[in-house]
């Protein structure tokens, strides 16, 4: 998609004229750190299909970003947000373990998993690609300076991780030793380790460190076409894994804010034709066949490896990688050394 074109999607005005019987309702949707402009077009269109066939509600779609994480804390924290919309399911998870606001089969209300689309982790880097990134192996080598999220604090961080451990099993054979040294190396050559994935972009974008951004296909897609003019590659390597992006309704929060009626049709309509396409349009991933071959040159074909396949589930990964002293802290630690 052209850069116009995002404008145009972008820029869209949801003005509605107010008549003296209409009521107003509001919408709050929390969501991760590099989803604004793919929300800023799906709330636009849905608020004029809304209007269409509620001419007496007139509705505002708010937005609230950050790390996945950091917003799953808002919400435990008191944010009454009406819908949640993540890259992680842990992040929603985590609104029924620690404050029962959703139920625990949540994932059983929408179709996919309540999936409407997913993604992959790609590379940005600099005009003529002057390091010759290929693939996961070279970003090991030590003239590669990296810029990704901090795993800790943002989804978009830990797919990067689990991205880059998926491919040092798979050199090493699955020799834990070997995939280590192989995610040490990793490590060393991080610049900054941003908060969430926007603060990633700006770090290599706007103060230009690193040689290589890690991030979402969709945000260093998006990133690129923005600044034509300074000539970003993506790279999108051949072997990677698969992020879903989970999403439901904040049941305790719609009871409070009387929104379930909409938070359930705004949901519902992000697995719509319509929704899908303008979903692709932002270089994610959707499940609709049709859509995906009428766009197979915005995605390069990759061998997904899988959470649930390749790791045995976010409750074993947590445990394993993410915890107080898991692999993350240690190498870290051996970082720092």
């Amino acid at each position: 998609m052209t850069l116009p074109t995002i404008k145009k999607i972008i820029a869209c005005v949801c003005s509605l004229v107010l008549g003296s019987s209409a009521q107003a309702t509001v919408l709050l949707n929390s969501s991760y750190d590099v989803s604004r402009e793919l929300f800023l077009a799906l709330n636009c269109a849905f608020e004029k299909q809304w209007a269409q066939t509620h001419p007496n509600d007139v509705l505002t779609i708010k937005q609230s970003h950050a790390g996945s994480s950091k917003q799953a804390l808002s919400i435990l924290q008191g944010l009454k947000a009406d819908v949640v919309t993540y890259n992680q399911v842990t992040d929603i998870q985590i609104l029924h373990d620690k404050g029962n606001l959703i139920p625990s089969d949540w994932q059983k209300r929408l179709p996919n998993s309540s999936s409407p689309f997913y993604s992959t982790m790609a590379f940005l880097v600099r005009k003529g690609n002057p390091k010759h990134i290929q693939d996961w192996s070279d970003l090991i080598r030590k003239d590669v300076k990296l810029i990704f999220a901090n795993p800790k604090t943002s989804g978009n961080g830990r797919y990067t991780w689990l991205a880059a451990w998926g491919i040092a099993q798979r050199i090493s054979g699955e020799n834990i030793s070997k995939t280590e040294q192989f995610m040490k190396k990793l490590l060393n050559n991080v610049e900054v380790f941003d908060i969430g994935g926007r603060g990633a972009t700006t770090t290599f974008v706007g103060n230009k460190i690193g040689d290589v951004l890690i991030s979402f296909e969709s945000e260093v897609n998006t990133i690129r076409n923005r600044y034509l003019q300074q000539d970003y590659q993506v790279i999108v390597p051949t072997t990677n894994i698969m992020a879903s992006f989970p999403v439901t309704w904040v049941d305790k929060n719609l009871s409070q804010n009387h929104t379930e009626k909409v938070a359930k049709a705004y949901l519902r309509y992000l697995f719509t034709p319509s929704a899908q396409k303008i979903i692709t349009n932002f270089y994610y991933r959707v499940n609709n066949a049709q859509l995906m071959k009428k766009n197979k040159d915005r995605f390069p074909y990759t061998k997904f490896f899988t959470v649930e396949k390749d790791f045995g589930g976010w409750d074993r990964i947590n445990q394993m990688h993410f915890a107080s002293g898991g692999e993350l802290d240690k190498l870290l630690a051996m970082r720092r050394e």
